[in-house]
């Protein structure tokens, strides 16, 4: 398999997971698109039925609602039975991170609020040390000129996240400075002094979120679990 269908495969292995009448979170990203669209296939055809489903951002959204899934605000169904997403990076302890597509604090915000949250990826998502790429910080605009020279003292190389030629805007009018977690360092404790500065919203560090994951590779499906 390719990398797509990688990740087709990892989308209809959790699409098993799904039952009629459940409430369900919906994520973002490449793997979560592919999620969405079987999804919306099993609605059509009527396999699955009387679905409440709740989006990590408002493109998710877009795309649910045009598959006829049936959509219902965060706070009237939780908590949910299931959250499926994908993830950037998975470590052995089934830590994430998440955000480079944008929508960490959404995503957060759903999984957390899910009594399982599957998640889905093609096998080149799986690292021993998080932070082989970078890590999203969302920040409030007010603070983001602070905090990136505030940062960048840290030794954390922070880098405006820009989309066609203006920094990023998140679903929630935020900022995002993208950071290197320095290789000697421990990922969680590099999340907590970053956390504590004002005006950082949330980071893309997922320390215990995921209660599974589905990953798919060249030779088959292979679940990981806590």
């Amino acid at each position: 398999m390719n990398a797509h269908a990688m990740k087709i495969a990892a989308a209809r292995a959790a699409l098993d997971e799904v039952k009629s009448g459940m409430a369900l979170g919906l994520g973002t990203g490449s793997t979560a698109v592919e999620f969405v669209r079987l999804l919306g296939d099993a609605v059509a055809a009527g396999k699955l039925s009387d679905l409440r489903c709740t989006c990590t951002s408002q493109k998710t959204e877009a795309q649910a609602r045009s598959l006829g899934i049936p959509i219902v605000d965060l706070a009237k169904i939780a908590p949910l039975d299931l959250a499926v997403d994908g993830a950037d990076e998975i470590d052995p302890k089934l830590r994430l991170i998440k955000g480079r597509g944008g929508a960490l604090l959404r995503e957060k915000i759903v999984e957390q609020s899910a009594k399982r949250f599957i998640v889905i990826a093609d096998d080149s998502k799986l690292v021993e040390r998080l932070g082989v790429g970078v890590l999203p910080v969302e920040v409030t605009p007010f603070a983001l000129e602070v905090l990136q020279a505030r940062f960048a003292a840290m030794g954390l190389q922070p880098v405006l996240r820009m989309q066609n030629g203006a920094p990023r805007v998140t679903d929630e009018g935020h900022r995002i400075l993208d950071v290197r977690v320095p290789a000697h360092a421990d990922i969680a404790e590099v999340v907590a002094q970053i956390r504590e500065n004002a005006g950082v919203v949330d980071t893309g560090f997922f320390p215990r979120e995921a209660t599974e994951a589905i990953i798919a590779a060249a030779d088959g499906i292979r679940r990981m679990k806590k």
